[in-house]
């Protein structure tokens, strides 16, 4: 059955069963739904939501808080229609109080989302590693959290606690909220941009038998750690949320120099999907097929 005819099982279903597995979930970042369709075909399990890459494609813009939530589970809805696996959605703030956050979680369940995470920080938030960050009392984000577990409808759906403290309040104060998150029944727990291996031992040291989500963020501020410490310490979900941006980023910067400096593009048609290669990874195949089968292929 094509894509544009398949009946989708619960994602969150499938991604609560994914972390109950043996190996950490690994969720490479799409910023677009032919970014998230590329996950997929390498073989991952789950697709990320990039947010700083839904900001960079939607808007050309920084990480710094200007989307809003409408504009981002537009983007997840997209996302979620392009592929077949578990889509975890960067959902920021929850976009304002509380009351916000029910119909955050609301708008993203239905879009099809499987889990979203929400943050701590003061809005208009900062991706989290950037400098300047800020957040806002832990009882305010403790309400926020229990909102989100009451608003969603199925009890499937991953509710997942991020906390930005480690830049402002220090690592203890980090853990301390997400303590308390975890109090007010999130699923999930996500202590953001540790600045070390021995930060990041304290936090899987803090919270056992408790699922977490380790940011692997591309040239931030988190040291490059290696699966093989993941998997040890038991982090059950790794994100990694912008190498595929800056991978595309600097293959389009490639072309369009080579255009600039040879006036056409023929000495890099070697290094390009062919175009027919890329009709049939995008699905113009099962196009032909419901144009047989239904037809459609007029005007």
């Amino acid at each position: 059955m094509g894509r544009f005819l398949v009946r989708k099982t619960s994602g969150a279903a499938r991604l609560r069963e994914l972390l109950r597995g043996p190996e950490p979930v690994l969720a490479p970042g799409a910023y677009d739904a032919l970014s998230a369709r590329l996950v997929e075909a390498a073989g991952f399990p789950a697709v990320y939501m990039t947010g700083f890459g839904t900001s960079a494609s939607r808007l050309g813009r920084p990480d710094v808080g200007l989307l809003t939530m409408t504009e981002m589970v537009e983007n997840a809805r997209r996302i979620v229609e392009a592929v077949e696996v578990p889509v975890i959605a960067d959902a920021d703030t929850g976009y304002g109080n509380p009351i916000n956050v029910i119909r955050t979680v609301q708008e993203y369940e239905r879009a099809g989302v499987a889990a979203i995470h929400l943050e701590d920080q003061v809005a208009p938030k900062k991706c989290g590693h950037m400098e300047g960050k800020q957040v806002i009392p832990a009882e305010e984000m403790v309400e926020k959290v229990r909102a989100a577990v009451a608003a969603r409808s199925s009890e499937e759906f991953v509710i997942i606690a991020r906390t930005d403290a480690r830049a402002v309040e220090g690592l203890e104060a980090a853990l301390e909220r997400a303590r308390r998150y975890r109090e007010a029944g999130a699923d999930v727990l996500f202590v953001e941009a540790p600045q070390s291996e021995e930060e990041i031992r304290r936090i899987a040291a803090a919270f056992p038998g408790v699922p977490l989500l380790f940011n692997w963020a591309e040239g931030g501020k988190t040291p490059p750690t290696e699966y093989r410490l993941l998997r040890e310490l038991g982090f059950r979900l790794v994100i990694f949320p912008i190498g595929a941006l800056l991978a595309a980023t600097r293959a389009i910067r490639q072309l369009l120099e080579r255009i600039r400096e040879e006036g056409t593009p023929i000495g890099a048609l070697g290094e390009l999907p062919r175009f027919d290669e890329f009709l049939d990874f995008i699905g113009l195949p099962e196009i032909r097929e419901l144009e047989a089968r239904f037809g459609g292929s007029g005007g």
